[in-house]
This record gives structure tokens, sequence and C-alpha cells, in this order.
């Protein structure tokens, strides 16, 4: 049967015209575009004018008519007058239990080479806090593997710790031994800032395959831009809600 409603609904959900805009200013990490209509937070296109490159920019604020963009990756190829595509979408990023053992970028991509990812679901970058009063009060004890610290710096489920200390005395190497020992079921591991040759060694010497297996490890270099720099923070926090949302327990 012709479902003349459903058909209405969708031909007034249709685009009929795009307006684009175009890069008239180019000044340090902002890129200033007149046009197109978009919102905070949406993610737009920049195409050069020969239509050889394309980079993707999220709209971090507005001057009078004008739309402020800042890069979610290399610039090379934007020049002025170079065309502004608004996507019409935000932030999210794909999550499931085929996250785990895998690498990923900022924006929730394997860069791993291990093909590509099993996903069940979508999750925004940015969620709503929880209430305050949903929380649960921190009542257990969570077991970090480490003697030292489960007898005299006793964690508990639901608290958060921090370790300080200056450049080669085993932060590292302490995190991988947390990461492999501690009692929970899913590691999600943010490496922001670091320099690349670190990556592969804190994977390959501290975490190692026996905590990689239960881990997901979203990296951002130091040489990256520094809105991906901030994308990968909250790209982890969001896989790490998906896990705690499925029930699990979550060291992040």
């Amino acid at each position: 049967m012709f479902d003349l409603v459903r058909v209405l609904e969708r031909l007034r959900d249709i685009e009929t015209l795009r307006v684009n805009g175009r890069v008239v200013q180019s000044v340090g990490i902002v890129i200033e575009a007149q046009g197109p209509s978009c919102s905070l937070g949406e993610v737009c296109a920049i195409r050069s004018r020969e239509g050889g490159r394309e980079v993707l920019a999220e709209v971090v604020g507005f001057r009078g008519e004008r739309t402020l963009l800042m890069p979610l990756g290399e610039r090379n190829g934007i020049e002025l007058g170079s065309e502004v595509v608004a996507l019409g979408k935000k932030g999210r990023v794909k999550v499931g239990a085929g996250l785990l053992g895998r690498v990923l970028n900022a924006l929730g991509e394997p860069i791993d080479g291990k093909g590509p990812l099993e996903v069940e679901d979508e999750y925004p970058l940015e969620c709503d806090p929880p209430n305050p009063l949903s929380r649960r009060r921190i009542r257990e004890v969570l077991p970090l593997g480490i003697r030292a610290i489960d007898a005299v710096l006793t964690c508990g489920k639901g608290q958060r710790i921090g370790i300080f200390a200056g450049s080669g005395v085993g932060k590292s190497t302490l995190l991988g031994m947390i990461a492999r020992r501690a009692q929970s079921e899913v590691n999600v591991i943010a490496l922001v800032g670091e320099r690349g040759r670190e990556v592969k060694e804190f994977i390959e010497r501290d975490l190692k395959e026996e905590g990689l297996k239960r881990s997901c490890i979203v990296v951002a270099t130091s040489d990256q831009a520094p809105l991906l720099r901030i994308k990968a923070a909250f790209c982890a926090t969001a896989i790490a809600e998906y896990f705690r949302d499925q029930g699990k327990d979550v060291l992040f």
C-alpha cells in the first residue's frame, strides 16, 4: 500500500538547495569562511578549487557573518576561495566489542592495519554528564595488581587517580603494568600528545599482547593538529562510556 504520509515526510526532509561557502581568510590555526549555514560543532569539508584534496574542519565559532573553522588535519591545499561544504553532522564515534585489541586515531578510525572495525553502534563525542545523584558511591576496592599501590594507596571503583613524574622514570611502564594486571574487564587508553615513537614502544614493550587484547587505544601524537588532540580525549571518553553503559568494569 502506498504510504503518502511517509512520502510527504521524506520530501520535507530533502535538501533541495545547498548553499556552500568559501574560504576568505586563514590566520594561525583558524580558517574563516563566508558561509555556509551551519551550527557549532558541525563538521565541514574544505575542498581545493582543483578538487584534488578535501580537508575536514569543525565549526568553532562565528564572527559577524563569517564562520570560524579549525581543521582536523593538515591544511595543505587550502587556499583563498576553497569551497566549504557543511556535511550536516557532528562528531560521533563507532563503538562495539570489536574495538578491543585495536588502535584508533582521534576520529575513531583504525590505524593498526588490522582491517575495518566490527562495530555495533555510534556514540556522540560529547555527551551530557550523568546526574551527580545517580552516581554510585565508591565502596568497592579496585585491585590494580601492583602490590605497593594496593597495599598503601588502595584504589576504589569509580575513583580517579593520577601518575605524575618527570620523563624517563617509568610512568608508561607503570601504566602498562596496571593495564595488564588490574581486575577490569575493559581498558580504554588515550595517548594524547605523545611522541610518535613512544606509541609503538608503549604498545609492544609496556602493554604487550596480554594487555592489548582487552584494551582500546586512542592515539593523537604531538605533531598532529591541536583540535585532533582534543578530539582524541573526547573519542576515548565516548568509547569508555559505551562500555560502561554495557555494564562492563572499565579502566580509563
